[in-house]
């Protein structure tokens, strides 16, 4: 989990994710209101009136934050580009299968690399463990992250207090002592954040069953921006009629982001339920996307 990262990438990533949870807390407003208006398709003007920005306030904080315009993000949100999204997952479902989740072809890509506890290990319940935590900025918010001698173990955005989500945290390692550590989640958080080459290489701890690590390592071995249904997500993991298990693994997912489900998606196009809100989700999902696809900000709204 060390990385190699020098000080002044360390100090120009933290100062980029920092930003981008301050543009994320007013996005996220405009999201709310365009997810309730969409029918409508409401033009720059009416969003900026609609949030208390000017058009050009508006229009710039978006661009900054994901490189795309309101009107461009919109277009994401639409069932249309969702199902067209998940059709073409489909269409590489069968080599993404034959590459084999073993191949690391995509998680080298990610620089992730991850580890089940062994059945003892959490029978123990962190006996003899140190966990260090923290809170700071992420560009989908505040954020608590947690990491022991191997890897990270908790991910979890905030919309409030960090009381519920570290007591969660205390409550899965219950014998494990706690340290925090604000200054070493901030990097963390920056690093989980940044472009691959700054990334390092991060090492995930997890806990859960079998078939929940199998979901959680199809996921990784999932694309950025990639949409995927349940039912295509249990065929990846080898449980083809298990769609409805995966939603339950989904549901125990402690490492946001990094384990990514809010890539998964109903088969009928909608975002569908997501732990940590479903504003969130789509703004995750359209920042990856945009990113992804390399777009910028359209230059008119």
């Amino acid at each position: 989990m060390t990385g190699l990262l020098d000080p002044p990438t360390v100090a120009r990533v933290e100062a980029d994710t920092a930003t981008a949870a301050r543009h994320y807390a007013l996005v996220a407003r405009a999201i709310d209101h365009l997810r309730r208006h969409a029918a409508e398709q409401p033009d720059l003007a009416a969003l900026a009136d609609a949030v208390h920005l000017s058009p050009h306030h508006l229009q710039r904080v978006f661009a900054q934050w994901v490189g795309i315009s309101p009107k461009r993000f919109l277009q994401y949100l639409t069932k249309e580009y969702a199902l067209a999204q998940l059709r073409r997952s489909q269409d590489v479902l069968t080599t993404a299968h034959g590459a084999g989740l073993g191949s690391g072809s995509r998680l080298h890509e990610l620089m992730v690399s991850c580890e089940a506890m062994t059945p003892g290990e959490i029978q123990r319940a962190g006996a003899g463990v140190r966990i260090g935590w923290g809170v700071g900025d992420s560009p989908l918010g505040r954020a608590l992250v947690g990491w022991t001698d191997r890897g990270l173990c908790e991910l979890a955005f905030l919309d409030g207090d960090e009381a519920p989500a570290l007591a969660g945290l205390a409550r899965r390692w219950p014998m494990a002592s706690l340290a925090r550590d604000d200054t070493r989640a901030a990097r963390l958080l920056a690093r989980v954040f940044a472009d691959a080459p700054e990334r390092g290489r991060l090492h995930l701890v997890l806990r859960g069953t079998n078939f929940q690590i199998r979901v959680w390592q199809a996921l990784m071995a999932s694309a950025p921006g990639e949409l995927i249904g349940y039912g295509a997500l249990a065929r990846r993991a080898g449980s083809p009629q298990a769609a409805r298990a995966v939603g339950s693994a989904l549901a125990a997912n402690r490492l946001a982001w990094l384990i990514p489900c809010h890539r998964v998606i109903r088969e009928s196009g909608e975002p569908g339920r997501y732990r940590w809100g479903e504003t969130r989700k789509l703004a995750a999902l359209v920042w990856e996307a945009a990113r992804r696809d390399g777009r910028r900000a359209d230059p008119t709204p």
